[in-house]
């Protein structure tokens, strides 16, 4: 199976594209290489999977040193003309993508930055898959769409419209863009509403990178609404795992009296990954202070804009139809993390 992921060099793209070249598939990964953070940890993924920094070059297509079945091109899903060429060119079975603006905090200061990649590229991505008869395209949504939802554990049937950032407008708008082009040119569309993913190579703004650097460095962290937050964190290996089944299941659309806001009779469909079992905010800092063996200085604040209090993500569905079954646990992913971090930035516990 010939499958484009976008993201690549980001993270979840990073793991996943692992996990499709080890299983045999024929990948080409595509990604911007924005400065959203450090470009550093971004070459560093693109080298683990064969691609030197060296080669990049806008547009060119460049074939992996480690793995055979893997191509890489650096290019914005914004550019209609050079990802018409892409879809043209690779005649790609089925689509992955996960290349986004992320945050949420990055949304309030810089709005342009999502309408750019995540409505008009997406949109690029839905044409291209319309013209090239794409057999099935999963897309990356997020939790964030839940918003002023007060009933947990968050679900799909519920009404997801209030989004309390740009960010998570801009992924309803992913979810509804998705629908549409399900229902008129028959494309299997599945989105997937990710939970706090954390794990090695992780995102540099994210809270586990942030409280490790800090922690390392002998400075304070940033806790938010003082500590009470909760968060549904889910290991990234436990993603990926549930993103391959959604991949080699497209949806097949519903009878109408079974319709509900995550399904369709349309070829469409939303599903919650997460670890379906969400964690509080101290406890989640105590286990990375037990990892590294030291206590935090901790600065408390006030909830920030944008921000909800706590996630939950109700799985059910994911778990019925694929099976999914998330396995690891906070105590065993930070482990994980602190060592790759470790590692990769060359300091010492």
């Amino acid at each position: 199976m010939k499958i484009l992921v976008t993201g690549t060099a980001g993270f979840i793209g990073y793991h996943l594209l692992n996990y499709l070249l080890k299983r045999g598939d024929e990948v080409v990964g595509l990604d911007c290489i924005n400065d959203y953070y450090d470009i550093n940890v971004k070459y560093g993924r693109l080298e683990r999977s064969g691609i030197d920094k060296e080669d990049l070059d806008y547009g060119k297509t460049i074939q992996s040193s480690k793995y055979l079945n893997y191509k890489f091109v650096q290019l914005n899903l914004e550019d209609k003309e050079n990802m018409e060429k892409l879809f043209e060119n690779e005649k790609f079975d089925k689509v992955c993508n996960l290349a986004a603006q992320a945050g949420v905090r990055y949304s309030l200061t810089n709005p342009d930055a999502y309408i750019q990649s995540n409505i008009v590229g997406f949109l690029n991505i839905l044409e291209c898959c319309r013209h090239n008869k794409i057999k099935h395209l999963a897309y990356a949504s997020s939790s964030s769409v839940y918003g002023l939802n007060k009933s947990q554990p968050f679900s799909t049937s519920d009404d997801v419209s209030h989004p309390i950032s740009l960010y998570a407008a801009s992924k309803k708008s992913n979810e509804l863009m998705a629908h549409t082009y399900s229902h008129l040119y028959d494309i299997p569309t599945t989105g997937l509403r990710f939970f706090t993913v954390y794990g090695p190579w992780g995102r540099p703004d994210m809270a586990l990178f942030l409280f490790t650097k800090a922690i390392l460095e002998g400075k304070s962290i940033d806790v938010f609404n003082h500590g009470e937050m909760q968060r549904d964190f889910t290991y990234v290996d436990d993603i990926v795992e549930g993103i391959v089944r959604v991949i080699d299941n497209p949806p097949k659309g519903v009878e109408e009296e079974k319709m509900n806001p995550s399904n369709s009779t349309a070829p469409y469909k939303i599903y919650n990954i997460g670890n379906n079992n969400p964690v509080k905010l101290m406890d989640f800092i105590e286990a990375l202070e037990k990892k590294i063996g030291r206590v935090a200085s901790k600065n408390m604040l006030p909830l920030q804009a944008g921000d909800v209090p706590s996630t939950y993500a109700d799985v059910s569905d994911l778990i019925e139809d694929l099976d999914y079954k998330p396995e690891t646990t906070i105590e065993e992913g930070i482990d994980k993390f602190v060592d790759w971090y470790v590692d990769f930035f060359k300091v010492k516990l």
